[in-house]
């Protein structure tokens, strides 16, 4: 795996001088803007940073030249709150799943106990408005795939004890309970125990996040839980026409059951001209990922640092078109016009996509706040979708399991 690790190391290396957005303009950020976003709880719902912890035990001490997230970069970024995402594939399923799914999270409560004076285990609304006081950066975790709980509710119940505080009902393959927008439907949606799933996370007062799901699925989970749900790192499909992406009709069910759709960064998920490229050239794509694939082997680390980069050497040789970090804030501004401000976030899917020119890494957050501003939004306003509308959903879920659980109900 060593021969792996140096071929992902080689295109991390080639790919920097894309990622370090030394061609964009620098974004003057006003200090009125300065003062609202450092003063704001800024709350991310999704960074794969996990995956670093894990596989590279990497201390977010570390001010890094590689990846998004740290905590050098997460102070001048300001960022006061972020759910690191509990990823494995979903073809890893049972046992395995299961275990890796507890090595993530040991991993990331290992990473808050040698930080004390950084970073804080948050695992309700009230801990991260602790957090913010304190000057600290509230840690919580989110589970992205239903299939690491091994059609166990009991394996549930443990994650959330440990901690976890979403789980994302599937990831890109369909789980023995639920479909995903990334396969073929098997289920139509929800079975009944992918009910009992949603309505068990209820209880508990974990979110339901629907990021991943089918359409069907999406409808279904709307329709059983009690609590709001979010999508933690979706964008808006009229935008851009990605499975993965919510319907204007989405939102506005996801909005009147009083969630939160929380915009994600990458690429692929942002623009339509960058979808519509990487279709002409999918060939070449999937020839590139496969040398990936038979170079890393069974090598998850050095898959998905490698597969990431495939997108920039594209882009790099303009067979890709650049994708603009502003268009995260028409998406957001295209939600907020469907539904209003208290009901979108930021999920941004760092250290686990391909971000745009201009939010190559956290360090950039202050942008999203001065160009907020620059569109003519209240200081209010941001300061939901920095973070706020994340925070209400998670008391809102609390407060559900408080009524189920004095209701004696399961």
């Amino acid at each position: 795996m060593r021969l792996a690790a140096a071929l992902v190391t080689g295109l991390l290396i080639l790919a920097l001088p894309l990622m370090s957005d030394q061609n964009q303009k620098t974004y003057p950020i006003s200090a009125r803007a300065r003062q609202l976003h450092f003063s704001s709880i800024v709350v991310d719902t999704h960074d794969d940073t996990t995956q670093r912890l894990y596989w590279e035990h990497f201390d977010l001490e570390t001010h890094s030249d590689v990846g998004q997230i740290d905590i050098p970069r997460m102070r001048e970024g300001g960022l006061g709150a972020i759910f690191f995402s509990l990823w494995s594939p979903g073809t890893l399923t049972g046992g395995a799943g299961v275990q890796r799914a507890l090595d993530l999270i040991d991993s990331v409560r290992e990473e808050v106990a040698r930080h004390p004076n950084d970073l804080m285990l948050a695992t309700t609304a009230e801990d991260v408005r602790k957090a913010h006081a304190e000057g600290k950066i509230a840690v919580l975790m989110g589970l992205e795939g239903g299939h690491m709980i091994a059609d166990d509710l009991g394996v549930l119940r443990t994650y959330y004890a440990l901690g976890v505080r979403y789980m994302t009902l599937t990831h890109t393959v369909n789980t023995d309970w639920a479909d995903s927008s990334g396969d073929k439907p098997a289920h139509n949606g929800l079975t009944p125990f992918g009910k009992q799933v949603v309505l068990e996370m209820n209880r508990l007062g974990m979110l339901v996040d629907i990021s991943h799901v089918s359409d069907k699925t999406f409808w279904d989970a709307l329709a059983t839980s009690k609590a709001p749900i979010i999508a933690s790192h979706s964008s808006c499909r009229a935008l851009c026409d990605a499975p993965r992406n919510m319907t204007d009709e989405m939102i506005r069910a996801l909005a009147a059951h009083g969630g939160v759709i929380e915009i994600n960064y990458h690429v692929g998920f942002l623009s339509q001209a960058y979808r519509d490229a990487a279709k002409k050239i999918q060939p070449e794509i999937d020839a590139a990922n496969k040398k990936v694939d038979e170079a890393c082997g069974e090598d998850l680390q050095c898959q998905v640092w490698a597969e990431a980069r495939v997108s920039d050497e594209f882009t790099r040789e303009g067979k890709l078109p650049p994708v603009n970090w502003e268009l995260i804030i028409d998406h957001i501004d295209h939600a907020v016009k469907l539904v209003g401000a208290d009901h979108v976030g930021l999920g941004s899917d760092m250290d686990g996509s391909t971000m745009p020119v201009g939010m190559s890494d956290v360090t950039h957050l202050p942008q999203v706040t001065q160009a907020l501003l620059d569109r003519g939004y209240s200081p209010e306003d941001i300061q939901k979708i920095l973070g706020l509308n994340t925070l209400r959903v998670l008391a809102q879920a609390e407060q559900v399991a408080r009524q189920m659980q004095s209701a004696g109900g399961r």
